[in-house]
């Protein structure tokens, strides 16, 4: 099985950045899509950025593309998620997940998702 803890949360000014991880375990780490998502209060979680299956692409919601950078070390077993001009709109809770197939943007390919970490946004 794999566990995933995300951090790196936090409140930050419009403009300003933040740069998220997630500490995966399991030896399966290196062969599971892994995708970043995100939940504002009342809305639903929503797709943020993911790598392909083959992990030589990657994919950004249109909201962040050319904002957020997926990233992944294998020997740290840790993805992360680098967030810069940040706007009030990208306030939410921020969750990595993981899985095995399917469409990189649909919840429901992801088996195991971490805990999620705070970020707050103000202008």
């Amino acid at each position: 099985q794999v566990q995933l803890v995300e951090s790196g949360g936090g409140l930050v000014q419009a403009g300003g950045s933040l740069r998220l991880s997630c500490a995966a375990s399991g030896r399966t780490f290196s062969s599971r899509r892994m995708a970043w998502f995100r939940q504002a209060p009342e809305k639903e979680r929503e797709f943020v950025a993911a790598f392909s299956w083959s992990g030589t692409s990657t994919y950004y919601a249109d909201s962040v593309k050319g904002r957020f950078t997926i990233s992944r070390n294998n020997a740290k077993s840790t993805v992360y998620l680098q967030m810069n001009s940040l706007k009030p709109e990208d306030t939410a809770v921020y969750y990595c997940a993981g899985g095995r197939s399917g469409t990189y943007y649909d919840t429901s390919i992801y088996d195991y998702w971490g805990q999620g970490t705070q970020v707050t946004v103000s202008s």
